[in-house]
């Protein structure tokens, strides 16, 4: 149903909000079904995965893959970690848009001095939520703040704990509820809904049944040629039966060259099927496709 993207620089109240709004949203009309995804449902260190580039970048890895698989049009997901790369963001909003699901962004907008603040009130308390200083610093040199003109940071939702204190009461997370719960209908223009395109929409020519069914279809057709040449005499037109048309050949034709026109067949099928139909599902309908191609190929051949 929606994808909602927790996003603010290290010790800024993102995971107390990400738990106000499953909170909320359990609580509302709707009584939706909230999970969050963060590091702890990984058990992964915060100082160990934020130590150096790679191991920062597996742990986005990590987040990345448990949203593509958990994402759904049944319920609401909520990423709660920095997400403090607008390049990662846009890779979780192209996962939102893969579904056809809600998106948005919730930003915990806390100035670097309250953060620095409050880490180091963790890390004398000897929370495992606290980092160290030096990564501390690093992360939020390197963070990038979401700006609602990106589509990948809109609708943004912006909270301000260090003022307005955390809760679901809060403003920002009211709003960001009725976002998410709103009843969409042909009226509705506040509540976007994002569309799978052609990047993100692979099922049309990837599905197992359509690439089989084209697979098993032409290879049957080119059986039926290959035996009809290997009962010897002179064959001029191959009958396929089963309401099918047949294909007519002017010279014998090997394997080989059956099987490389069998290749480029596949491949142009799957080339229309970006701008036009997607490619045969049924057997029926890829040998029709197969035969108009042999004859066109092959019945003018010298």
């Amino acid at each position: 149903m929606a994808l909602v993207v927790i996003c603010g620089q290290p010790c800024s109240g993102k995971s107390t909000a990400a738990k106000a709004l499953a909170e909320a949203l359990r609580d509302s009309e709707w009584k939706q079904t909230v999970r969050i995804v963060d590091e702890a449902s990984f058990h992964l260190d915060r100082n160990q995965n934020y130590a150096n580039m790679p191991a920062e970048k597996n742990l986005r890895g990590v987040l990345r893959s448990e949203v593509d698989r958990s994402v759904s049009r049944h319920s609401i997901l909520v990423v709660d970690s920095l997400n403090n790369i607008k390049g990662y963001r846009y890779e979780l909003w192209c996962l939102a848009r893969a579904t056809g699901i809600r998106y948005c962004v919730l930003y915990c907008d806390v100035d670097e001095d309250h953060c620095r603040r409050w880490n180091k009130e963790r890390r004398e308390k000897g929370e495992e939520a606290s980092y160290d200083e030096n990564i501390f610093e690093d992360l939020v040199r390197r963070f990038e703040k979401p700006e609602r003109r990106n589509r990948w940071d809109s609708p943004l939702f912006e909270l301000n704990p260090s003022r307005d204190g955390i809760d679901k009461a809060s403003p920002a997370i009211t709003d960001a509820v009725a976002y998410l719960t709103k009843t969409v209908d042909s009226k509705t223009h506040d509540v976007k809904i994002l569309q799978p395109t052609i990047a993100t929409q692979t099922t049309r020519f990837s599905e197992a049944n359509s690439l089989y069914e084209l697979d098993k279809a032409t290879q049957e057709i080119i059986n039926a040629i290959v035996e009809a040449q290997a009962l010897g005499g002179s064959v001029n037109r191959v009958s396929l039966g089963q309401g099918l048309s047949s294909v007519t050949i002017s010279r014998p034709v090997g394997l080989p060259e059956l099987r490389r026109l069998k290749r480029t067949f596949v491949k142009l099928t799957g080339q229309t099927s970006l701008s036009g139909p997607p490619p045969p599902s049924d057997a029926d309908s890829a040998k029709r496709m197969f035969v108009d191609y042999l004859n066109r190929e092959l019945g003018g051949s010298a």
